[in-house]
């Protein structure tokens, strides 16, 4: 990650620290507000499931402590408020009772909420995701790099479509295994990742073929960046004796007239031109 990326990264994380911040905040005078007009309705009048809603705000764009906190000032309010109210009980003891009861169901909602939302984000990840490699799938490629291109569209900012295709792989299965074969593919798919920028997209399109979206890309930082993956993806394969190399496809477009899926055929096209003279190289092109 270089200095650029760096700086963007921590201001992203300071606008989310922010945010929280004034999402607890809005939440606490959310809870004092509730305690206010329990407490100005009478005791007789329950508020117990409006406490429900800085519980539910907190958990869903905070998280699990900062939901309990909330949970426990919606009890202690609650319960402070209806005894101002007036509200007498036989035994002291039992509103006390009473309050426990409810931090207890404010914190298995919380609890709910949190795990919910986790389990919705478990599920968008992997419908996202290549199920042997970690990386994008070819579904997510094709919608990242369509927002990429509409981004570049606006500013007129070249970028770079390479394709990647693993030579002898098919060699590699016959002679070793398919676990053999699957952990070649993970490596490769974790050597590319590892040494483009973040902003960079890499995906399994299926099989033995890769393909990089580079954002904001010219020619010369194309040629700088692919040039760098395939060295270290041969070194990679040779470090484990395995006889693969790579026949690499990469346009620089400079205009955007072109679907993705067109800009993907270009790519490929030159793949496959590489294929044709001897594999193991790379080709690079410009369009127009």
């Amino acid at each position: 990650m270089d200095s650029t990326e760096k700086f963007f990264s921590k201001i992203s994380h300071f606008n989310q620290s922010l945010n929280n911040r004034v999402i607890l905040i809005g939440c606490i005078g959310l809870v004092l507000l509730l305690g206010t007009a329990d407490y100005l309705s009478g005791f007789e009048f329950s508020f117990s499931l409006f406490y429900l809603v800085p519980v539910a705000i907190t958990a869903w764009y905070i998280n699990r402590n900062c939901a309990f906190i909330i949970a426990g000032l919606s009890s202690i309010v609650w319960h402070f408020s209806n005894s101002l109210a007036g509200q007498l009980y036989s035994n002291p003891a039992i509103g006390l009772w009473n309050a426990f009861v409810r931090l207890a169901y404010f914190g298995i909602i919380s609890l709910l909420l949190v795990y919910l939302k986790k389990s919705i984000q478990r599920e968008r990840d992997l419908s996202s995701l290549d199920f042997l490699t970690g990386i994008t799938n070819s579904r997510a490629f094709y919608s990242h790099a369509n927002l990429e291109i509409a981004r570049a569209k606006r500013y007129g900012h070249p970028f770079t479509v390479a394709y990647i295709d693993l030579d002898n792989f098919k060699q590699i299965n016959d002679k070793f295994g398919h676990t053999v074969g699957d952990l070649v593919l993970k490596i490769v798919a974790g050597t590319i990742q590892t040494n483009l920028r973040q902003t960079d997209i890499v995906a399994r399109l299926g099989g033995d073929e890769f393909a990089i979206f580079l954002p904001e890309s010219d020619p010369d930082s194309a040629t700088i960046s692919i040039n760098k993956v395939r060295s270290l993806l041969i070194n990679s394969m040779k470090e484990n004796n395995w006889e693969v190399t790579f026949s690499i496809g990469v346009i620089t477009f400079r205009e955007f007239s072109f679907s993705i899926d067109e800009m993907i055929r270009k790519a490929d096209e030159l793949m496959y031109s590489v294929k044709g003279n001897g594999k193991d190289n790379t080709k690079f092109a410009v369009e127009p």
